[in-house]
């Protein structure tokens, strides 16, 4: 008994964990590294005078990320809510790094999203979208531990104001609306999982989609203009639709083969961000309709097996868990494919696990530790 009581309070988590996910993120990982040589060689050689620096440091950051993957993957993830004061420590200590941004950051294309670190940058909303998904995880498993969750005072008004001071810091301090979109998303899918009653959550929808079109209809806010050239691509071929147009040339050259690995001319400084926003664009041009299904599959599969892990986890707090980190992983998929297609206004949400940034690939290589600790349950379930 005592030894059973041992193992529950371990710090560590044995076992197998799933292989299927392990494998779709290392097949998604080095594909997106080399699809990432190729669309960031021109921009690298502009900007840097080498054609592989971005390639060299994304590497070292898919390195570091696998090694932060396998750590968290060893780890209970169930610690994060026996210790009843770490979720909390987790909510402030992000919320505070994301307001720092706005006094100690650094800034670029009028935004200030990042930390200058000697040798590097590092981006603290990367690491907030998985700190407060663990969070919520936590504080809605408890709100059920406690029979609270039909509360409309404890799960959904207090949840939208944590997620309010959220936004702030990232929407107003940041300008940073895709990365406040994102965890938005996450916390209404988690509370939806979690069993707060639809018609609260009707209600909480209704009322952030009225608001949000209230503002980005607004006479003199960009976003209004985005949606303007979403619906109208054409209208303005040399200015505000440059980016869009160039995408869908990109991807209409590629054909169903494309033009071959590393032949794209987008990427020649036509295409603004091709390593970053619009790397699918370039995949699209270069591998052409069977790449880009290719990419689509591994993301939906990716999709599929975390949603499995979810419905299959021992408790609460580990099926939210997963779905927190599915639906980062997916939605942010799914819009970046959609913005590039022009089948969405143009918004900054890049596509996981391909596009450039050292920050996005560590974080999401932790987020996916976090499910593979999950899917450890599950393992031991089925030896049962």
């Amino acid at each position: 008994m005592a030894k059973n009581k041992q193992k529950k309070n371990s710090i560590l988590n044995t076992g197998r964990f799933d292989s299927y996910i392990l494998l779709i993120t290392i097949i998604l990982v080095i594909f997106g590294l080399v699809v990432l040589m190729s669309a960031s060689a021109p921009t690298a050689l502009a900007k840097d005078g080498d054609s592989y620096s971005y390639f060299r440091k994304q590497t070292l950051a898919a390195a570091a990320g696998f090694v932060l993957m396998l750590a968290i993957s060893r780890i209970d993830y169930r610690i994060f809510k026996r210790i009843k004061w770490l979720k909390w420590f987790i909510y402030i200590g992000f919320l505070a790094s994301l307001f720092a941004v706005g006094v100690w950051g650094i800034g670029e294309y009028g935004a200030k999203r990042w930390f200058r670190i000697p040798g590097f940058s590092v981006q603290p909303s990367e690491f907030a979208k998985v700190g407060f998904l663990v969070f919520f995880a936590a504080y809605i498993s408890d709100l059920k531990d406690k029979e609270k969750i039909g509360s409309f005072l404890r799960a959904i008004i207090i949840p939208m104001a944590l997620c309010g001071l959220i936004f702030i810091s990232l929407y107003v301090v940041q300008n940073h609306f895709s990365a406040a979109a994102v965890i938005v998303i996450i916390t209404g899918v988690q509370l939806f999982t979690g069993g707060v009653p639809l018609r609260d959550l009707a209600v909480l929808g209704i009322s952030g989609i009225s608001l949000g079109y209230v503002y980005m209809t607004k006479k003199g806010n960009f976003r209004a203009s985005r949606i303007d050239t979403w619906l109208n691509p054409s209208k303005d071929l040399t200015g505000k639709a440059y980016q869009i147009n160039q995408s869908l040339y990109a991807i209409g050259s590629g054909g169903p083969f494309g033009v071959g690995l590393g032949n794209s001319k987008q990427k020649y400084l036509y295409l603004p961000f091709p390593q970053n926003d619009f790397i699918f664009s370039v995949l699209a041009e270069e591998l052409g309709f069977v790449g880009c299904i290719f990419v689509i599959i591994l993301f939906a599969l990716f999709i599929w097996r975390g949603l499995y892990i979810a419905m299959k986890a021992e408790n609460d707090f580990g099926k939210l868990i997963a779905v927190g980190v599915t639906v980062m992983i997916g939605i942010q998929a799914i819009v970046n494919i959609a913005v590039v297609t022009n089948s969405m206004p143009v918004t900054g949400m890049t596509l996981p696990f391909f596009s450039y940034g050292g920050s996005a690939m560590i974080a999401d290589l932790a987020a996916v530790g976090f499910l593979l600790s999950v899917s450890k349950d599950i393992k031991k379930k089925r030896k049962d």
